[in-house]
This record gives C-alpha cells, structure tokens and sequence, in this order.
C-alpha cells in the first residue's frame, strides 16, 4: 500500500532513453510485453464503477482494514459531511452546512473513522434521514457483520457490562431512547456530549488524572463521574455522566453507556473526535472530497420519504410570525413597565396609541398561528418521492464514480498516514510529516530501468533541507526493506536520493 501511494501521487519524470516514450515502449523497457493504452481517464472510471462494482470493492476493503486491525475497530468515530453540490442536473433537498453557516443544496455523506482518523467506509445519502437513522438502518448492521472477533453471546451474558463495541459521535446523535435502543438490542455502547446538562458539580468532586490520548500524548485532566437518570418516561436510562473541569472552570458534561472502561478512558476518546474534524478538514484540501466527479443523475426509488415542502414552508411561516410575536411581546411589557403619565397629553396619546397597535398586532398573530397549527395537523411532515409535485421532485447523483474516487482516496490517506507513522520522531511532529510528504508526492523523480539486473531504480530528486532528507532517508529505507516488485514485472523496486 506504501508503494502504492507512492507511485500514484508522485509526479514522476523519467530520463535519457525514457523521456517521453510511448506506454506500450516503456513497457518494452521495464519488461511488459503489453501495456493497454492510455484511454479518457472517464471511461476508465466508468467502467470500473459500472453496476454496483465500486460498492463492492470499499466494502471489502473495510472489511479487510478492520480483520487486519481488529483493536482499531473496538472504539469508531461517526459523523456527517455535507458535500455542496452547485450543480443544475436536478435541485437536491436543502440542508445545514455549519462551515458555510447556510442551508444549500447537496448529499450527505457519513464517515465511520478509528480513533486516530483513519477511515473505513463512507455512505452517501441524497435524502438524509439524520444521524440516528443512519446509524440504525445503515451502520449498525453493517458494523455488526464486519467487525471481526466480537464477544460471544456467552461472555455478554457473562459480563452484564461487556459491550461489542462503542460508538462516538456529536450532539446530533443524542438520543436517550437511541442509547437504550442499542444497547438493549446490540450492546453496543454510544458516546456523546450531553444537550441539557444540569447545574455545575461541586468543584471538590473533580480530581486531576494523568490520561493516555490514541495517539500516545499524555495530558492532565481534572475529570468527576456521576450516574445520571437521562430522558424521561419510558426512554430514561441511567448513563454514565463524567464532566472536565477546564481551568476557566467551564465544566464539559459526557454521557456514555460504555459501563465497562474507567473515566479516564472514556473522557480522551471523546475529546479526541476533533480528529475526525480534521480529516474532513485535510481531506477538503488535499484530497477533495467535495469536487464533483458525476456528470449524471439516477432516479431515487418513489417509495423514499422526504420532507413534505409544503409542511417546511409552513414551519418557515409559524418561526417567522413566532420571532414577530415575541419582539412585540416584549415591546409591549416594556410600554406596561413604563406608562406614560397624563401629565403630558401628547406624550401620554402617543404612548397609549403604540400600546393598542401592538396590541392588535399580537392578537393578529396569535390568531395566524392558531390558524397555522390547524393547517400543521391536516399537513404529514414526511410524504413519498412519489407524491412531491413534478417542480419539487428531484434525482441523485450518479454514485459509482464518487464510490468508486472515495475508495481511492482512503487507500491514499490510509497510505500517507503510515508514511507519517514512519516519519515521526523526537524532530518531527503528525503535522510536519504530512508537509515533508506532501512536498515528497510533488517532487520530480528518475526511473531507471536495470533489465539486466531485474531492478527498477527510482531516483527522487533530494529535498531543499538536510534534516528533510534524513527523514526521507528514513522512509525509503522502509519501502527498499519491502523488496516488492513492480506489478506484472520481475522487476524489484529500489528508491533512492538523488538527483537536484
């Protein structure tokens, strides 16, 4: 997979008798007796996601990552991504982008990420039906078929408290009934920040612990746990509460119903999905995630329920008269709280006019929301694809070449991530290992074919600064020590430094 990366996201130069020669001729040189030509990288793409091709390459190669690591798949982080779509092949539902700050048309995509943000699998939905939905139609039951080496149902009988795995997302996925339901159901634990936190905690209670983050940083909190009856009527449970107390003394309130793993655990893992952020961040920049790779529409199946555009223009009207009522409300309490005296006639009819004009303009709209909450219960909030009328009515996006460019670029930054596992030292942090690579992946290279000696010598050119090279140094020694060979050749591939 090193490998891999590397060849694919350098950009390679070749010298002497190579330069500029055909594929089938450079094929020739290094061995192949046969390269296909080179035809539009678009049919290329299509034909490789054509059918349901692509889907099932990424779900195999979730399945692979996650039996090849099987203790990054004890703890996931979940989390949506808006993709904007400026399109106009067909108008796509609305939805909030909080980077953007604005409600835009475009498909949600969901991410399933270990613990240091490397991802497994993603799901694109045109039609979101929320985190909680998501996760229960779609993750869930995939997760609990590919996560390998799960607890027997003999030792979750045995430890009440055991769970299959922990589930870690944001506020959006808070749900006291979808905690109760998952772990009733699958035992699987969930993890989040509580909505309604009560009053503060004595600060006595919290105690400092010297705590492990996934990457192997060691930082001091001053964490406090509680058991704390959340929700109400028959969806209440009792969660595991554990607050931070951070030095302005604003407390930082986590509920979980991880029951089997100490606070000092639980608490880092939480605090560390900003990693998650990070990787839509990075992907964004370097991998772009959000450019548009179809060029076509499909039809979504009529029986999909979407929100019924006649009931959110309803909801838009009731938020705009609720605003107007509760500003002409306080208007008015502040007119009641300071009368005019008759001491001043003018003064006095002026404020007695103000006072009944807000009044009919309250009453006005009260009455235009009783008429509202009648028209909201004859309204459903959610029709059929099929029942939207024909200007509403809208296509997804073709999904086999994103799947297909999706899967790409996990294996690249899965790649790029162990090349910066490689890279990092007492001089060199994540963030500057990922800049010396992306420098790498842009720097010119030699290929130099050896028949004779069945080697194939890649020459990169050496960097700007010594301490850069010595890291490199490093990185090509790991990928010599590989001593793998060139796809369809016998040809052993051999980095070095050189060149300038």
């Amino acid at each position: 997979m090193l490998l891999l990366a590397f060849m694919t996201l350098c950009r390679i130069k070749t010298v002497g008798k190579l330069k500029c020669v055909a594929p089938g001729e450079f094929g020739k040189l290094i061995g192949l007796d046969r390269v296909p030509e080179v035809r539009c990288l678009r049919y290329k793409m299509d034909a490789l996601s054509a059918g349901d091709a692509a889907e099932k390459w990424a779900a195999h190669l979730s399945r692979y990552w996650m039996e090849g690591a099987p203790e990054d798949v004890g703890t996931l982080y979940v989390d949506g991504h808006v993709r904007v779509y400026h399109g106009s092949l067909t108008k796509l539902p609305r939805r909030y982008v909080s980077r953007e700050r604005l409600c835009l048309r475009g498909t949600t995509d969901y991410w399933v990420n270990d613990l240091v943000g490397r991802p497994f699998f993603v799901l694109e939905k045109p039609i979101n039906p929320g985190l909680l939905e998501t996760l229960r139609s779609d993750i869930v039951p995939r997760l609990l078929a590919d996560i390998p080496h799960q607890p027997s149902e003999q030792e979750l009988q045995d430890n009440p408290y055991l769970y299959r795995f922990m589930l870690i997302f944001d506020r959006e996925g808070y749900s006291p009934a979808f905690f109760r339901e998952m772990w009733l159901n699958h035992r699987i634990a969930c993890s989040t920040y509580h909505k309604f936190p009560s009053e503060d905690w004595p600060a006595e209670l919290f105690q400092e612990y010297e705590v492990t983050m996934p990457r192997g940083e060691t930082v001091v909190m001053r964490l406090a746990e509680m058991g704390s009856l959340v929700g109400s009527g028959k969806d209440a449970v009792w969660l595991r509460e554990i607050r931070k107390l951070t030095e302005s003394g604003h407390q930082t309130s986590i509920i979980s119903t991880c029951y089997d793993a100490p606070a000092e655990q639980i608490a880092p893992q939480m605090f560390n999905r900003w990693r998650q952020e990070n990787f839509f961040r990075y992907m964004m920049e370097h991998f772009g995630i959000d450019l548009l790779q179809e060029y076509g529409v499909d039809k979504i199946h009529a029986a999909e329920r979407v929100i019924n555009p006649r009931y959110r223009e309803l909801d838009r009207q009731r938020n705009s008269i609720q605003n107007k009522l509760r500003y002409r409300r306080a208007n008015f309490a502040e007119l009641t709280l300071h009368p005019a005296t008759d001491s001043d006639p003018e003064k006095y009819d002026k404020w007695l006019k103000k006072k009944a004009e807000l009044l009919e303009e309250i009453e006005q709209a009260e009455r235009d929301l009783a008429e509202l909450k009648i028209k909201f219960k004859e309204t459903p909030k959610h029709i059929t694809l099929a029942q939207l009328e024909e200007q509403d009515k809208f296509h997804q996006l073709l999904p086999g070449r994103k799947r297909l460019m999706d899967s790409i670029r996990m294996i690249a930054y899965r790649a790029e991530t162990s090349m910066v596992n490689l890279l990092i030292g007492p001089t060199i942090d994540s963030a500057a290992a990922r800049r010396l690579l992306q420098d790498l992946f842009v720097t010119a290279a030699d290929i130099l074919p050896e028949p004779e000696n069945k080697v194939l010598r890649i020459r990169v050119h050496c960097a700007s600064r010594p301490a850069a090279n010595r890291a490199l140094a490093i990185l090509i020694e790991h990928l010599n020590s590989a001593e793998l060979l060139y796809p369809g050749t016998e040809m052993r591939m051999f980095y070095e430094l050189g060149g300038g």
